[in-house]
């Protein structure tokens, strides 16, 4: 069977990940001289308890190729395609991390896979190629699909602020906003692996109404794996699921915690909704 890799930019729940016998391989955060691994030695609770008490930003690292290494060390003994699946190339060089351990393993099938997304739309690949893997389809049929699938991924967002993204450097085409951010609540998306503005509304209670619109509009609703993610915010998290679940008519949307990786690019309040067109 197909062997799948991710990483937790994907949002991937622990729960999903054990049941299937994922690797999720961990970013690096630091705080100052400190060096956590998500998932491992820093949750996503401490996390924020740390962000809102550290008085300068953290930064974060795409994760080392031993780890990858280590990962690949397991898997390729036992003859089968391996597949991973990790954020885009523009925000993150976990794809670098991978190729580079790949490397080593020169007569191993190990396929690295940038999706040009994050986040739980990352999240509802994962999850997809590992139900095709133990369906039992091949490498060649898994790729495939998640190719078709990546080009119709969407992730629409809102923000508290933009200050995280503008020091980060993720913004993208939304840096023109910044300074404004007081006057406008901007809806954010991802356009070729960056951040950009979609929308600009007055009010938060505007472009959370208009990204709704949007998702119904553009979501081909039993098709569109629509999903929530949030930073920080639970409440609004699941009533925005709630919402989106009765205007669609779907059995379930599914929430995620955005991981301390992309909070400290998107800073905490971040409420979004990834889908596929």
């Amino acid at each position: 069977m197909v062997k799948i890799i991710t990483d937790t930019t994907s949002c991937l729940s622990p729960e999903f990940a054990r049941q299937h016998d994922i690797p999720v391989i961990p970013q690096v955060i630091n705080f100052g001289d400190e060096t956590f691994l998500e998932g491992v030695n820093l949750s996503i609770k401490d996390f924020m308890q740390r962000l809102q008490s550290s008085p300068e930003l953290p930064k974060t690292a795409a994760p080392p190729v031993e780890l990858f290494i280590k990962e690949f060390e397991r898997l390729v003994p036992s003859g089968e395609a391996i597949i991973c699946i990790h954020p885009s190339t523009e925000l993150s060089g976990t794809v670098r991390s991978a190729q580079v351990a790949a490397q080593e393993f020169p007569k191993a099938d190990i396929r690295i896979i940038d999706t040009r997304l994050v986040a739980s739309p990352l999240a509802t690949l994962v999850e997809k190629a590992a139900g095709w893997a133990e369906e039992g389809l091949g490498a060649n049929m898994i790729e495939t699909r998640l190719q078709e699938m990546m080009g119709r991924g969407r992730i629409y967002f809102l923000v508290a602020t933009l200050e995280y993204l503008a020091k980060g450097g993720r913004i993208g085409g939304a840096a023109a906003l910044v300074g404004s951010v007081l006057q406008i609540k901007p809806l954010l998306t991802m356009c070729d692996g960056k951040i950009d503005v979609l929308e600009k509304e007055r009010t938060h209670r505007r472009a959370l109404e208009r990204l709704q619109e949007l998702v119904i509009t553009h979501v081909a609703a039993q098709n569109g794996h629509v999903s929530v993610l949030h930073a920080g915010i639970p409440e609004q998290g699941k009533a925005l699921a709630e919402s989106l679940k009765n205007r669609l008519g779907l059995v379930d949307v599914p929430i995620y915690n955005m991981p301390p990786a992309i909070v400290t690019h998107a800073g905490p309040g971040v409420l979004g909704v990834g889908f596929f067109a």
